[in-house]
């Protein structure tokens, strides 16, 4: 886990000039080494984040003057091992131990598809010396990171979007499609746009090809169906439980390769609590795990320790509750939203901020529930689509933050045009194989929701502080696999029922049949206090006015109310529309 960056020119001129002030602000995701490589149009960054193969042979970016390919790679190849057998049998010699090196050689051997043979999470930019190409890469189900802008002659890239605003020659106006989509979904905008207009992201499951004149070409290499499968249908419910707990088990086996200890996020839930099970069953010593718990604010209460305690002493864990009072997380939100890529309003971010600041003291890596609820059909907006007769409105009605009649009365009439969020919907259900309002709701949130909120909050506020998440439910197999499993037999009990089922008699049942619960921040959903002054602060500021986003009545209207105006998903809207201005100013735009 690392960061990167790269510079590639098509007007003649040398690569480079700021690859270092990119690099450096990349540094929390890679605080043990860092690395650059230049060579006339082409430039390198790295940070080193060890934690395969912590010999100097592993450092980035890496040069195969043999192959004449350079690589600088941000992620995890889980199953190198087995890849570089298969290729040393081919007759190629290697000189470390570790993941980066297996895919140079993968490439030389099998080319830019070699991702198609790849477990893991992974960003990466290959150059090849004789051709002048350069190749960039994104993990199937986009759990790492991969930015770029396109300032005239050239193309930068890098982990972070802050990175590439740090080199300057980035249009930082806001693009109202993007807006559009960061007040309609929870603040998800979906690839590759960004809230900025001169910085894209690359999609994922996405090779982008670059030749030296500049030409550039994008070819899908994974694609997901959702929905049953003909050769299904002789599947009973024991089939697919007994499916899901193999699958998922070697999925979390595949996650423990590493050369420093691995630890858990045990939020209490059932997601977290089967990946300790799964560890424990797996043989896993000396497991640690880690629980974040906040101040009840009124009804809403502020942790899960009694569920995260339970499930840690069945297992004899090393467990570590981590107690937070209002007073710490108000000063943190500044770092917060600094180290955000894009903005992101979940609540939840300030406590895997806060959790993995203390969890880096411990460990390097740790596995994380995220993608449970997407794929395995785990939120209270499914059944809704599960009755639907028109899969477009109804889930518009249980998932938009506002409507666009009331998006009229936020954004500033001169981003407002199209119903862009609706008609993005639109484009997406008519594209999905399955005519089921419900599967194609959840191929939705598998491919889009699911990659600009949870995922990308847990990569973003856990590598600022230096730490690796891994995401077991995020196995392609996996994923594969939720895909063909029926709808009610994931939306049923609740939500989540097969992985329930699969679940007993590893996870104890006072954990599996709790009613669900969220990552409690009980804080920023009813502001008051220290936080509502945050907000009014930030709104207030001369840059605010006069950048002029949103409405004041509509500013107004919230900041007079801000406990009454939740979004259908319970969240803030004060806190939706404080948060990105916040972001911007972070990030000096």
């Amino acid at each position: 886990m690392c960061g990167i960056c790269g510079e590639v020119t098509f007007d003649g001129t040398v690569a480079g000039r700021m690859l270092a002030t990119m690099n450096d602000k990349m540094r929390a995701r890679g605080p043990d080494a860092g690395g650059m490589f230049s060579q006339d149009r082409v430039a390198f960054g790295h940070r080193r984040l060890s934690i395969i193969d912590l010999a100097a042979a592993s450092q980035q970016p890496m040069l195969d003057p043999v192959l004449g390919l350079a690589i600088v790679f941000n992620g995890c190849i889980y199953n190198y091992r087995e890849l570089r057998n298969e290729l040393a049998a081919k007759g190629y010699r290697f000189f470390s131990q570790g993941d980066t090196e297996v895919i140079l050689k993968a490439y030389a051997e099998w080319g830019p598809r070699c991702v198609e043979r790849f477990y893991g999470m992974f960003a990466f930019a290959i150059w090849e010396r004789d051709s002048g190409r350069v190749v960039l890469a994104r993990d199937r189900l986009g759990i790492k990171p991969l930015y770029y802008a396109e300032p005239v002659g050239r193309l930068r890239f890098a982990s972070t979007l802050p990175a590439l605003l740090t080199a300057g020659d980035v249009d930082t106006s806001i693009d109202p499609v993007a807006l559009h989509h960061y007040m309609s979904w929870h603040a998800v905008v979906p690839a590759p746009r960004t809230i900025l207009k001169g910085v894209r992201k690359l999609s994922p499951a996405t090779l982008c090809i670059i030749e030296p004149d500049g030409r550039r070409s994008e070819q899908t290499y994974w694609s997901l169906t959702v929905g049953p499968r003909a050769e299904d249908r002789k599947f009973k419910e024991d089939d697919w439980r007994e499916a899901v707990r193999v699958t998922l088990g070697k999925a979390v086996e595949r996650r423990r390769v590493a050369d420093v200890p691995v630890g858990v996020l045990l939020s209490g839930g059932l997601d977290s609590s089967i990946l300790v099970a799964l560890l424990a069953e797996l043989g896993q010593a000396d497991l640690r795990t880690f629980s974040i718990g906040f101040e009840t604010v009124g009804d809403v209460q502020g942790d899960e320790f009694r569920y995260s305690d339970l499930v840690a002493a069945r297992f004899g864990t090393d467990h570590h509750r981590i107690k937070v009072d209002s007073s710490r997380a108000i000063d943190a939100l500044p770092g917060m939203i600094a180290a955000m890529s894009e903005p992101m309003m979940s609540h939840d971010a300030i406590g895997f901020y806060l959790l993995s600041h203390e969890v880096a003291k411990y460990v390097k890596v740790a596995q994380s529930g995220q993608g449970a609820d997407e794929i395995l059909g785990g939120y209270h907006w499914y059944p809704a689509l599960m009755r639907s007769n028109d899969a477009t409105e109804d889930y518009a009605r249980v998932y938009f933050d506002r409507d666009h009649d009331e998006m009229g009365q936020v954004l500033a009439p001169s981003l407002m045009n199209g119903d862009y969020s609706r008609e993005f919907v639109d484009d997406f259900f008519r594209d999905c194989a399955s005519s089921r309002p419900i599967d194609k709701t959840l191929q939705l949130d598998t491919q889009i929701m699911m990659v600009d909120d949870p995922v990308k909050r847990v990569d973003n506020m856990a590598m600022a502080s230096g730490l690796e998440t891994r995401v077991p439910f995020l196995d392609h197999d996996m994923v594969e696999l939720a895909a063909r499993i029926p709808a009610e037999l994931k939306v049923g009990g609740g939500g989540k029922y097969i992985l329930k089922e699969a679940a007993r008699g590893l996870v104890p049942d006072e954990v599996i049949d709790r009613p669900k619960g969220y990552f409690p921040v009980p804080a920023l959903k009813y502001l008051r206090g220290a936080f509502l002054e945050f907000v009014r602060d930030i709104l207030d500021t001369p840059r605010a006015r006069q950048r002029g986003l949103f409405q004041r009545a509509y500013v107004e209207r919230l900041l007079s109310n801000p406990e009454g105006e939740l979004t259908p998903k319970g969240h803030s809207k004060l806190w939706q529309v404080a948060l990105l201005e916040s972001w911007l100013q972070a990030q000096g735009v």
